[in-house]
């Protein structure tokens, strides 16, 4: 039976993990609230810039742009958004394995990574695969900026036809407790982006397609890069207060467990000695 001394040293070393893990469910509660408000602020403009660029790209011809040539090889640039930081379940767990079912079928000779967070990057560092970009601590704080020089260099690969694809992967928030996982491709410019129940929309080019294109869609990478930063960044904030609360009500439990173990013994010590009291009374009488 274990003395009472490391039941309660036990004892308080739970209540100081239960004391951080609190602390950490507060301060991502505040985080989650800014971050929220950044993306569900992105989200309408990214959905419209998707909408407007699908009725374009839809009705214009790969040669207006490079960005909208169809790759024939099996070069794949795959950009990884993950965290940079753990105790959040299974938010880079779920990334991690989104992306390596990606890249099972595919050579290993035949993918670059383009990865956002530590997680990740620790991950893919350890692997056969070859990171050709790497973006850690960008989270802290989140700039526009950091999605612009991804989205800048995943272009160039693209058009130095370096790559004949690239995709995106990342986590989608939908609540607090819910995280979807998305694969999206990201080059070239998909053709079918529209809503097929949506009516094609026609358009007056001025001054031409070609200078609006120019324009038009090296920003509608960025955005999508932005918005997807923005959704993982929501979702890895709500991930870490789901988990950082269940480790809080997990660590009250087992305070609690401890706390009847350790009454438990002492009332058996309490007994022990009792019966030796009397028992050595009874000897002498």
């Amino acid at each position: 039976m274990p003395a009472l001394i490391d039941i309660r040293r036990r004892i308080r070393s739970v209540k100081s993990t239960e004391q951080i893990t609190k602390a950490m469910k507060m301060v991502s509660a505040s985080k989650l609230r800014r971050a929220q408000e950044a993306m569900f602020a992105a989200r309408p403009y990214a959905r419209k810039m998707i909408d407007v660029l699908g009725n374009m790209a839809s009705r214009a011809t790969p040669s207006v742009h490079p960005l909208l040539r169809e790759g024939e090889g099996n070069r794949v640039a795959l950009i990884v958004v993950a965290a940079d930081k753990g105790l959040c379940g299974g938010f880079n767990a779920n990334i991690i394995r989104a992306a390596t079912q990606f890249l099972s079928t595919r050579a290993v000779e035949d993918v670059e990574l383009f990865v956002v967070g530590r997680k990740a990057r620790d991950y893919f560092r350890r692997r056969p695969f070859k990171i050709r970009d790497e973006h850690v601590g960008v989270f802290q704080p989140l700039k526009y900026q950091t999605a612009q020089e991804i989205a800048r260099r995943a272009m160039a690969a693209f058009t130095s036809e370096e790559v004949d694809h690239v995709h995106l992967v990342y986590n989608e928030f939908k609540s607090v407790i819910q995280q979807r996982v998305v694969t999206d491709p990201l080059l070239p410019v998909p053709r079918s982006l529209a809503d097929p129940k949506e009516p094609l929309l026609d358009y007056l080019y001025e001054p031409d397609p070609a200078e609006i294109f120019r324009e038009v869609l090296p920003k509608y990478v960025e955005i999508r890069i932005w918005h997807a930063m923005l959704e993982s960044a929501a979702a890895e904030h709500g991930a870490r207060m789901t988990a950082m609360d269940a480790a809080t009500k997990n660590a009250g439990e087992a305070i609690d467990r401890l706390t009847l173990y350790m009454n438990k013994v002492r009332q058996a010590a309490i007994t022990k000695e009792i019966i030796e009291v009397v028992s050595g009374a009874g000897s002498t009488a």
